[in-house]
């Protein structure tokens, strides 16, 4: 919204910072950042007295986060606020992705809230019902692909008329979006065509449960989200900008530059939240949080083209995720568990871990895939 400030620049010099996406991103970041800080205290004690004896702790989990209960959950409306009004706030709005990207966003905070909320209110882990959350993720997540489609296929939008042309236009054009580029290995696309819908999909609601699954001691999941969103800022940066994407050999998307605004956004509000989520929390990041900041990851990746590479950014969430198929099928098998208790977080803390030597490992381990990850935009 504040980049129309740039138009007056030969008016007043200084407002062509406005037309600088590094600038805006730290600026929505720092914004980010000062709303969670000035409205936190106030939603924290809102959801505390709405929630009463809090946010169910599993009996069967470790002893040690009984002690958790009575803390509120949907602390996720925290980051989300933060997020959107900054992102909306910094952010060109003739980018489609930003627009993209926050519908996913804010679809899957709503199925997490409608989760979170029947939790809470019958104080029980039985929630929304699996397959239905998992049909609304997939519904949220294939219409975010076919309007990437459709963005990739036209570019920009002036108008109306613009707008209802481009919703046709991956049946009439080619879509960029469609084409798959493999990291490491230079020139390599792989055009899926309409299963890119399907694919796109997966790739979203993958991450989004694969976070929430990650979301289980406090500072554990946002952290390692603020550590892959920085990444993703940097490579969307790069994608956006076409001498760079050309460079280094990378898909160049046109308008996914403005998705660095949004990383930034969520940079500040993810350590706003922290202040409030570090031990002991004070609020969880609950469902509402963890659906909504791993199903922006995920429609992210897919908007610059790095969806494999989200596999390795975002390897921790993987392995977490990972450890939980492997835990069930398992079980289902043989009757017997690979791990002493999944996600393996829990594994860890079982084996003698103390909460905040698991989390605190985690986080690196996150910060190394992270630079992992980054290598890829160059060894091609």
């Amino acid at each position: 919204m504040l980049t129309w400030l740039a138009e007056l620049s030969h008016h007043f010099s200084p407002l062509n910072v406005f037309r600088y996406i590094t600038f805006r991103a730290a600026g929505a970041s720092a914004t980010a950042l000062a709303f969670v800080f000035f409205f936190g205290p106030s939603i924290i004690a809102s959801l505390r007295l709405k929630q009463g004896k809090g946010q169910p702790i599993r009996t069967d989990g470790p002893q040690s986060h009984l002690a958790k209960k009575g803390t509120p959950t949907m602390g996720g409306l925290m980051i989300i606020s933060g997020l959107v009004a900054s992102t909306i706030l910094w952010a060109n709005p003739r980018s489609a992705y930003v627009w993209i990207v926050l519908f996913v966003t804010l679809g899957f905070g709503a199925i997490g809230f409608y989760d979170d909320y029947l939790k809470v209110t019958k104080q029980s882990h039985k929630g929304f019902s699996g397959r239905a959350r998992l049909a609304g993720e997939a519904g949220i997540a294939a219409l975010a692909a076919y309007f990437m489609m459709c963005a990739s296929a036209t570019g920009p939008v002036s108008s109306v008329g613009d707008f209802f042309a481009a919703l046709v236009a991956p049946f009439a054009a080619v879509a960029p979006a469609t084409k798959l580029a493999a990291p490491f290995i230079h020139g390599w696309i792989l055009d899926l065509s309409w299963f890119f819908l399907p694919f796109a999909a997966f790739v979203i609601v993958g991450a989004g449960n694969a976070v929430n699954l990650t979301d289980g001691l406090d500072g554990l999941a946002i952290v390692p989200v603020m550590i892959a969103s920085a990444t993703f800022g940097i490579i969307a940066y790069l994608a956006g900008n076409d001498i760079f994407a050309h460079y280094l050999g990378i898909n160049y998307v046109a308008g996914a530059g403005e998705l660095t605004v949004m990383t930034g956004a969520m940079i500040g509000a993810g350590l706003g939240f922290l202040w409030f989520n570090a031990p002991p929390a004070q609020i969880f990041m609950g469902d509402t949080g963890s659906l909504a900041l791993g199903g922006m990851l995920g429609a992210i990746a897919v908007a610059i083209k790095h969806e494999i590479v989200l596999a390795i950014v975002g390897g921790l969430f993987v392995m977490e995720a990972f450890s939980v198929i492997v835990q069930v099928a398992s079980f289902k098998m043989t009757g017997k568990r690979v791990f002493k208790m999944a996600p393996i977080h829990h594994h860890f803390e079982q084996l003698g871990w103390s909460e905040p030597q698991v989390v605190v490992r985690f986080w690196i381990i996150a910060f190394v895939l992270a630079l992992l990850g980054l290598t890829t935009l160059k060894v091609r």
